[in-house]
């Protein structure tokens, strides 16, 4: 088989460029014999246009997210093929009953196309949001509750929205900011929603009724400001005693709880809010098979997790509480991670490892090395000192936890995304992207890329004939 490519000397909006150690190492894991030659040894061009692939390539910066354009329409590329066993069958273990064991490597296709669901949802409350500091409506929806899924381009979700959602910053403002213009001191501002599934067809598909709440990332200058606030805090429904900071208290990042649970006279919390709208859903479904699937990006991730340790922890009768996660940053301590399992809460964790947000904030200790480091008995001094090294570094609130089952993505496992671009490696439509492309750890990229790339080259070769 000879292959050729057309030289291209300029690169155009719809060129796609390729590096040729990414275009070798997606080959090789499809089982591609010979890899495609190029005009110059260190990339390989296509010329050839993708309506289909345009929009999820090339993802909006975050920079343009927050002043006038939500995120990019999601075009997924692969349509989920049914596993041998159809959702509504094992509904619970797809949203997590058992950890995702076996679901995650390989990506099971029906989980995949449920992860990308819900990255929709998560998608539309970008759309929706009105990123224009210059505009009245600045930091609200666009959209009202019966047209929101259409506008946003989601118009057979199933779903009906039924609450708005606001989060609004607990920071103080000093009295000159008020000369400051008025998006700078947005406090409160909408955030997300609550939606039902109310299709009969959805709800035989699922086998249960789905509830979704579904948060944006962070998008006013005061969100900013409270992600900066990044040490732990007790959570204010625990008991705090006199006697400093207790490793056993469960503790969450300052900031975001700030967002969870600040209100004003005029405004209620987030928190108010969320736990309003559950208790009158419980109070309508609770009685058939439910569940309450709570998804987000960003800061809209750590919201999600905050939400599920609230519900799981008000509500003594709840159903099965599932959170999808994209981009997350870290929430709390180990403490809190173990609380939130106990109370039977899932957290799914998408995660890009070129992603900065997810390292951040703090820092965490490896558990696992220091289990290995105590079972080593001529090693107790060196025990006794990590212990102490811990306990000091603890006190600082400083150290968290990583919470939930992780689905470790990469960008540099797609030869499409530049691994290198740190707002490209979060945003959720390249999230979406890996998610749709991943197949297992082995072969991280997937096999409809070898096809794609096959069906260029053949083109290309007619192109070169002619």
């Amino acid at each position: 088989m000879r292959l050729s490519i057309k030289p291209v000397t300029t690169p155009n909006p719809s060129t796609l460029v390729v590096p040729t150690q990414k275009l070798k190492t997606i080959i090789s894991c499809c089982t591609l014999t010979q890899s495609p030659t190029s005009s110059t040894p260190n990339q390989a061009t296509f010329t050839q246009n993708l309506p289909n692939w345009e929009q999820l390539l090339n993802p909006v910066s975050l920079s343009s997210l927050t002043l006038t354009q939500p995120i990019t329409p999601i075009t997924t590329t692969t349509a989920v093929t049914a596993t041998k066993q159809p959702i509504r069958k094992i509904w619970e273990e797809y949203q997590g009953v058992k950890n995702w064991e076996g679901l995650l490597d390989p990506l099971d296709d029906n989980l995949r196309g449920e992860i990308l669901r819900y990255g929709q949802f998560v998608d539309a409350a970008y759309k929706a949001f009105d990123f224009d500091p210059d505009s009245p409506s600045y930091a609200t929806c666009k959209y009202p509750k019966s047209s929101l899924f259409e506008n946003c381009e989601l118009p057979a979700t199933g779903y009906r929205l039924t609450k708005n959602l606001r989060a609004t910053s607990g920071i103080q403002l000093p009295r000159w900011i008020e000369k400051a213009p008025s998006w700078v001191a947005t406090q409160s501002s909408w955030i997300g929603y609550v939606a039902v599934c109310q299709d009969k067809n959805e709800i035989a598909r699922l086998g249960r009724r789905d509830v979704v709440i579904s948060f944006r990332g962070t998008a006013t200058c005061l969100e900013w400001l409270e992600n900066l606030r990044a040490t732990l805090t007790h959570l204010p429904s625990r008991t705090n005693n006199n006697s400093g900071l207790n490793e056993c208290e469960p503790m969450v990042e300052s900031g975001f709880l700030s967002l969870y649970t600040s209100g004003t006279h005029l405004m209620p919390s987030l928190q108010q809010m969320v736990r309003e709208e559950i208790a009158r859903l419980l109070q309508s479904y609770g009685d058939e098979p439910l569940s309450l699937t709570i998804t987000g990006h960003s800061l809209g991730a750590a919201l999600a997790t905050l939400v599920a340790y609230d519900i799981k922890t008000t509500f003594n009768q709840s159903p099965l509480v599932t959170v999808m996660s994209f981009g997350g940053p870290r929430v709390g301590n180990r403490s809190f991670r173990r609380q939130l399992e106990k109370k039977g809460a899932k957290v799914l964790r998408i995660v890009n490892s070129d992603d900065v947000i997810t390292k951040v904030p703090g820092f965490v200790i490896d558990e696992n090395e220091r289990r290995h480091v105590a079972c080593d008995r001529g090693a107790h001094k060196r025990v006794e000192i990590q212990n102490w090294l811990q306990k000091k570094v603890e006190d600082t609130q400083w150290v968290y936890a990583e919470i939930g089952k992780e689905l470790r993505l990469s960008s540099k496992d797609s030869p499409y995304v530049n691994g290198t671009n740190v707002s490209k490696c979060h945003e959720l439509s390249t999230y979406l992207h890996l998610v749709d492309n991943f197949v297992s750890r082995k072969c991280p990229f997937k096999a409809t890329a070898k096809r794609l790339l096959s069906r260029h080259c053949k083109t290309n070769l007619r192109e070169t004939n002619n």
